[in-house]
């Protein structure tokens, strides 16, 4: 079952990012309302994404880091965690998310995804689909994400094999 966060603030974002991007899904979107970012690095992603840091946070005021991830098809994060837990909201072609034991979700744009603290997880494009999701980490102070290497090909094709 996904987990959907929406609060006040959340509706908000979304509705702001969701009205300025492409309805449609093509299957290489390149839709989104900031830059492309630089590189984002291969020690936590399989395949080519383009990270932007949107907000870091470095006055601590908020204790939220937010980004804009586009990810080429087939491209994926490595599984993870954030002690603080992650925001997702997706904005621009179609992706999975997948918790570690638990079946992938298929995410297109306006999904929301909220990731409780501390829960090993994965997301990422469609073979055929860039995807970009603006994600929050939140609770910074908790820490940095831990990464747990990368998703294999095997478990990549049974969760794509699923949709």
């Amino acid at each position: 079952m996904k987990k959907i966060f929406m609060n006040f603030t959340g509706i908000l974002i979304a509705a702001s990012l969701i009205a300025s991007c492409s309805k449609g899904v093509n299957t290489m979107t390149t839709n989104s309302v900031f830059p492309k970012g630089t590189l984002g690095p291969k020690e936590i992603f399989t395949g080519t994404t383009w990270v932007n840091m949107l907000h870091t946070d470095k006055e601590k005021v908020f204790d939220t880091q937010v980004y804009d991830v586009r990810f080429e098809p087939s491209t994926r994060t490595h599984w993870h965690s954030h002690p603080g837990g992650q925001i997702l909201l997706i904005t621009s072609g179609q992706g999975y998310y997948q918790e570690k034991g638990k079946k992938a979700q298929l995410l297109k744009p306006g999904d929301v995804v909220a990731i409780p603290p501390d829960i090993v997880h994965w997301h990422g494009a469609t073979p055929k689909s860039e995807f970009i999701h603006v994600g929050m980490s939140t609770k910074v102070h908790l820490g940095p994400a831990k990464w747990f290497g990368p998703v294999t090909d095997s478990e990549y094709s049974e969760a794509t094999s699923v949709h």
